[in-house]
C-alpha cells in the first residue's frame, strides 16, 4: 500500500494595529508550512536539512488499525523511494517510502507500545521517523495538490 505526505497552509492572526488616528486594523499573515506530501501518501515536514516523516490521514484510514510498526535503526541510510519502514494492521501491511535520500536520526519510540498512535494522530504524535536528508523536495505536493491527487485517485477506482 502506498502512503502520502501533505503540506498545509496555516493562517495566523496578528495583534490589532492601532493607527495614529486611533482606528484599529486586524492584519492576518499567512505562513507556508514546511509539510509536503508524496504521491505514496507519506507526509514530510522539513526543518532545514532535517525532517520528520509519517503517513497521511488518508493512508492511515486505508490501512486500518495499526498493530505493529517495524521502524528502522538510527543511522540507517535510505535512497529516495526506498522502503523505510512497514506498518502492520489488522487488514494489511503497508510500506512507507523515503521521499528523499536520508539518514535516520530518531524513531518514534512511543509506537513500540502504542502503534495505534499512527491512526489516532497520524500527522502529529504518530510520526514515524526523523531524518537528516539531502536532495530536492520540490517534487512533493502541498496540501492543495495532495487533495487534488486524492480526488483523482478516487475517480480512477
Amino acid at each position: 500500500m502506498a502512503m502520502f505526505a501533505r503540506t498545509a497552509l496555516r493562517a495566523s492572526r496578528a495583534a490589532p494595529i492601532t493607527w495614529q488616528s486611533g482606528r484599529k486594523w486586524n492584519a492576518a499573515f499567512r505562513t507556508f508550512s514546511s509539510v509536503k506530501y508524496a504521491p505514496t501518501h507519506e507526509w514530510f515536514k522539513s526543518e532545514g536539512s532535517n525532517g520528520v516523516l509519517g503517513i497521511s490521514e488518508f493512508a492511515q484510514s486505508q490501512l486500518g488499525e495499526v498493530v505493529y510498526c517495524e521502524l528502522p535503526e538510527v543511522g540507517t541510510k535510505f535512497t529516495a523511494k526506498s522502503t523505510v519502514c512497514t506498518l502492520e494492521s489488522v487488514k494489511a501491511v503497508g510500506e512507507v517510502y523515503a521521499p528523499v535520500d536520508c539518514e535516520i536520526t530518531a524513531v518514534n519510540e512511543k509506537l513500540n507500545d502504542e502503534p495505534a498512535l499512527v491512526n489516532s494522530s497520524p500527522e502529529e504524535d504518530g510520526w514515524l521517523i526523523k531524518v537528516s536528508y539531502t536532495g530536492d523536495t520540490s517534487a512533493l505536493m502541498d496540501k492543495a495538490a495532495y487533495e487534488k491527487h486524492l480526488e483523482s485517485e478516487k475517480t480512477e477506482e
